[in-house]
């Protein structure tokens, strides 16, 4: 079964899990290649503006979809509640006609995934095509297809500084990450980013940066969206 994680999407109806970082978009782009996607998943905080994964505004998260051109299955949720209401948008996307739910996961073991014992209740198939690739391999792919990604988040103690935030992910910066002995794909929890254009968008999507964030050992940089 874990075998077929990684094709489990080819020739296939799928909805994503989508957080609107660098992983998510990539195992998108894949899913798109090889198969057809219905929409995307995407799960916010409990006040419904913000999403659980990034913490990025509703607005941007829209403009994103919009971007792809694909709708999206979302709602507000605990983590006291996160499954069940994810379980419910499976649900939904499942009598849209969703075969498999894709998501952008590299580490994901082999057991106990819990992405693998929701899809199963649900009765749909998981498909993780980024899953047990090397991860300076995916984020090379990831900027080579032409995908631009902001960091958003980093966690000051793992590494990362204030002035990370706002770069954009480059060959050249993540030669430097490497050098600083922090993960290329931030697995470790290093950072996250806002992929705000690449080769499944239209268009890009206008940001504008806001006022640093600290919060115990995270540094975030707030976007709006730039109505211009």
């Amino acid at each position: 079964m874990q075998d077929q994680w990684k094709t489990n999407a080819n020739h296939r109806r799928s909805i994503v899990s989508f957080s609107g970082g660098k992983d998510s978009s990539l195992a998108l782009y894949h899913a798109l290649q090889s198969g057809t996607v219905i929409g995307l998943i995407v799960m916010l905080e409990e006040q419904g503006q913000r999403s659980r994964s990034h913490a990025m505004p509703l607005d941007i998260i829209q403009a994103q979809a919009d971007a792809i051109s694909l709708p999206v299955f979302m709602t507000s949720s605990s983590w006291a509640d996160y499954e069940d209401k994810f379980i419910d948008l499976m649900n939904q996307a499942k009598q849209k006609g969703a075969e498999v739910l894709v998501t952008g996961d590299l580490d994901m073991p082999q057991h106990g995934c819990w992405h693998d014992r929701v899809t199963q209740q649900v009765g749909l198939k998981l498909g993780m095509p980024l899953w047990l690739r090397p991860h300076r391999e995916v984020v090379e792919e990831f900027i080579t297809l032409g995908f631009r990604s902001v960091v958003v988040t980093v966690n000051l103690k793992l590494g990362m500084k204030v002035e990370d935030l706002g770069k954009i992910l480059t060959l050249e910066y993540i030669q430097e990450l490497e050098s600083r002995d922090i993960d290329p794909c931030g697995e470790g929890g290093e950072f996250h980013t806002t992929v705000i254009d690449g080769p499944i968008f239209n268009k890009a999507i206008p940001i504008r940066q806001c006022n640093i964030v600290y919060h115990e050992e995270y540094a975030f940089l707030p976007f709006e969206l730039d109505q211009i």
